[in-house]
C-alpha cells in the first residue's frame, strides 16, 4: 500500500481502539464485561448481531467461494436469514427471559445437575474455538497481503488487538464496534456493487451471462457431481440453517438487551440486513470471478479469502483496497471479540463459577477469571489458525455451526418445548452430538487435506451430527423418566418455565404489580 492507503487503514483501525476506550471505562464488573448488564437497545442488538455474522466467514469466505465455485459458493450464506426467522419464532425471546450470562443459565432455570452445564458449557467453548479459528484465518491473511508480512506475525498482531477490545471493552465495546463496521461494511458493498455495475453497462444479468460463459454454465448451476459431493452439499445447508439458533456468541446477544421484546426487535433488524447484503453477494463475487481471475484469486489465497479485496485493488486501486481490507479487518477483530466473551463467559461463568466454586463466588473474582481465559482461548485460537491457513473461511465457519446444531440446539428447544426432557437426556444428546461432529470433523477430507487420506467423503457432519444428538436427547430422557412426587415436580417446573420463557416473570417469585397498571 502507498502512504495514503496505510493511513486510512490505520485511521479506521483507530476508531475501534478508542471505542476500546470509551467502553473501558464502563467496563468495570462481569455482568457489563460478558453482556453489557443488559443495557443495548433492540434494534442496535440487531445491528451487532448482523455484524457478527457479516464477518470473515461472509465478506471474505462466501464471496470467495462463490468466485471460485460457482453458485455452489452462495449455500455457505443464503439459508442465515432463514435461520433468525427460525431464531425469532422459537429462541429469541424465551433466551432473553431465562438467561443471564450464558447458555448454560437457561439449561440450568429447569435443570440443577452438573452434567447439564458442564455439557453446554465445554459445547460452546469448542464451538466458539471453531469460529474464531475461521476469523483469524481472514484476519491474518488481509494484514499479510497489505503489509506484506509473514502469516505468523499478522496472526500474531490480530491476537494482540483482540486481547486489547476483550480484556478492556467487553460487551459493551463489542457491539458498538459490530454497529459502527456494519454500517460502513454495507457501504462498502452497495459501493463495490455500484462498481461492479458499471463495469458491465449497469445491467446485472450482463454478470451472470458472462460469467456462464466464461465457465461454459458451471459457475451457475447449484449442483455437485456424484452422490458424496451432493449429500455434503445438503449436509451443510443442513447444519447452517439450524446451526445459527446454537451459536453462543450469537445467542448471547439476546441477553444484552432489557426484555423480551427488545430480543425480536433484534432478530427482526438481523433479518432485514442479511437480506438485504447476501443480495448483492452474487454479483460480486461473480464480479471478482470475471474482473480478477480464478487464478490470480488462487495464487493470493488458495481457499479464495482475498477476492474480495483483489476486487477491490481491481476497481479503485491501493486506496479502495485499503478501505476495503479495513472495513473487513475491523469486522473480522469485532466478530473476534464477541467470540471470545462468549468463551470467556462459558468457562468463568460456567465452568469456574458454578461448577467448581458451587456459585460461591464474587463477582470480581469472577472477571478475573474471564480475563485470564480471555488470553488462553486466544492463544489457543491463534496456533490452530496458523495451520488452517489454506482452508476457506467460510467453510470453517460453517463446521463450528454445525458442531453447535448438533450439540447446543437440541437442549435448548428440548428445555424449552419438551416437557418429558430430562437432565440426564440433554447431557447425553450434547455429549454425543458433540463427539460426533467432531469425529466426522477428524475423519473428514477437511483434516486430512485431501479425499485419499479420509476415512470419510464428506466435511459437514450436520446431516448426521444433529440427527444424532436429538435422538440420543429424545431416547434417554424417556427411559430416564422420573416417577410419582419426582414426575409432579419435574411438571410443575416445567409450568413455570414455559409461563417465565413467554412473560419474563418467574411464578415462583413474589411479583408486584402495583404501579405497572394491573
Amino acid at each position: 500500500m502507498n502512504t495514503e492507503s496505510a493511513v486510512l487503514f490505520l485511521a479506521l483501525v483507530a476508531v475501534t481502539l478508542y471505542i476500546t476506550y470509551w467502553a473501558g471505562k464502563r467496563n468495570k464488573s462481569v455482568e457489563t464485561h460478558l453482556v453489557a448488564k443488559g443495557a443495548i437497545a433492540g434494534r442496535q442488538n440487531g445491528v451487532a448481531i448482523a455484524g457478527d455474522f457479516i464477518s470473515a466467514a461472509t465478506f471474505l469466505g462466501t464471496t470467495g467461494a462463490i468466485a471460485l465455485g460457482g453458485f455452489n459458493g452462495f449455500y455457505l450464506a443464503v439459508y442465515i436469514p432463514i435461520s433468525y426467522l427460525l431464531c425469532l419464532l422459537l429462541v429469541a425471546e424465551p433466551l432473553r427471559n431465562l438467561g443471564h450470562f450464558t447458555l448454560g443459565d437457561v439449561l440450568a432455570s429447569r435443570f440443577h445437575g452438573d452434567g447439564v452445564r458442564a455439557a453446554i458449557a465445554t459445547a460452546s467453548v469448542v464451538v466458539s474455538l471453531l469460529y474464531i479459528v475461521a476469523q483469524f484465518v481472514g484476519a491474518a491473511l488481509l494484514v499479510q497481503l497489505l503489509f506484506g508480512v509473514k502469516y505468523w506475525q499478522a496472526a500474531g498482531a490480530i491476537g494482540l488487538l483482540t486481547l486489547i477490545y476483550t480484556l478492556f471493552g467487553g460487551m459493551i465495546a463489542t457491539t458498538y464496534i459490530q454497529i459502527v463496521k456494519t454500517a460502513i461494511l454495507l457501504f462498502c458493498g452497495a459501493l463495490l456493487l455500484v462498481l461492479v455495475l458499471a463495469k458491465f453497462g449497469w445491467n446485472p444479468l450482463t454478470i451472470f451471462q458472462e460469467a456462464g460463459e466464461a465457465t461454459k454454465d458451471a459457475a451457475l448451476k447449484p449442483v455437485r457431481k456424484g452422490t458424496a459431493a451432493q449429500w455434503e452439499q445438503f449436509s451443510l445447508i443442513f447444519g447452517v440453517t439450524l446451526g445459527v439458533l446454537g451459536l453462543p456468541h450469537v445467542m448471547i446477544r439476546f441477553l444484552t438487551v432489557r426484555d423480551g421484546a427488545a430480543a425480536r426487535t433484534s432478530a427482526v433488524t438481523a433479518i432485514w440486513i442479511f437480506a438485504v447484503f447476501l443480495i448483492t453477494l452474487p454479483f460480486v463475487s461473480y464480479g471478482a470471478m470475471l474482473l480478477v481471475g480464478k487464478e490470480a484469486i488462487v495464487k493470493a489465497s488458495k481457499g479464495g479469502n482475498l477476492a474480495m479485496p483483489q476486487l477491490a485493488e481491481t476497481l479503485g486501486g491501493d486506496l479502495l483496497l485499503a478501505f476495503v481490507s479495513a472495513v473487513a479487518f475491523a469486522t473480522i477483530l469485532a466478530a473476534l471479540s464477541g467470540l471470545v466473551i462468549a468463551t470467556t463467559g462459558a468457562v468463568s461463568h460456567d465452568i469456574y463459577g458454578k461448577l467448581l466454586r458451587k456459585g460461591h463466588v464474587d463477582h470480581t473474582r469472577q472477571l478475573t477469571v474471564a480475563r485470564a481465559t480471555t488470553v488462553i482461548s486466544v492463544a489457543i485460537s491463534m496456533l490452530i489458525a496458523l495451520a488452517a491457513q489454506k482452508q476457506n473461511v467460510a467453510f470453517l465457519a460453517t463446521l463450528a455451526i454445525a458442531v453447535a446444531a448438533s450439540a447446543n440446539l437440541p437442549a435448548l428447544l428440548f428445555t424449552i418445548y419438551w416437557r418429558k426432557a430430562t437432565a440426564a437426556g440433554i447431557t447425553a444428546g450434547m455429549v454425543a452430538g458433540l463427539v460426533t461432529a467432531v469425529v466426522i470433523i477428524l475423519l473428514s477430507p477437511t483434516f486430512h487435506g485431501s479425499a485419499e487420506g479420509a476415512l470419510l467423503p464428506i466435511s459437514s457432519p450436520g446431516i448426521i451430527s444433529v440427527p444424532v444428538g436429538f435422538l440420543v436427547m429424545y431416547l434417554v430422557s424417556l427411559a430416564t423418566q422420573p416417577k410419582g412426587e419426582a414426575l409432579a415436580a419435574a411438571n410443575r417446573l416445567f409450568d413455570r418455565i414455559q409461563v417465565q420463557a413467554v412473560t419474563g416473570i418467574d411464578p415462583a417469585k413474589t411479583v408486584d404489580l402495583a404501579g405497572q397498571g394491573r
